[in-house]
């Protein structure tokens, strides 16, 4: 079974543009990870303040090596987590 999660971020005021252009560039090296299965990232369409990522992996231990990885390291922890008013991580499991 993989490993779902679902990140949810608000950006503080004035920083949308940034977060966003973090989310682009976190994007494609994020999909080229071992054991990522999908990345999607998404802007809400009535609040361009509020992101969604679903990340899928072949595992727990794939989530946490993306976590580990010098681009989440570079642009989540180094510059986006400063932006956010916000942040929510939520596992899932698939029904079916």
């Amino acid at each position: 079974m993989s490993y779902i999660v679902q990140a949810v971020w608000t950006a503080r005021d004035g920083e949308e543009s940034a977060v966003a252009d973090i989310v682009r560039r976190m994007t494609p090296p994020s999909r080229e990870e071992p054991g990522n299965l999908s990345y999607q990232a998404y802007v809400d369409s009535e609040d361009p303040r509020r992101f969604v990522i679903l990340e899928e992996y072949v595992d727990a231990d794939a989530f946490a090596a993306h976590r580990a990885s010098p681009h989440f390291q570079e642009l989540v922890v180094g510059d986006c987590l400063a932006r956010l008013a916000s942040r929510e991580i939520t596992v899932l499991e698939r029904l079916g």
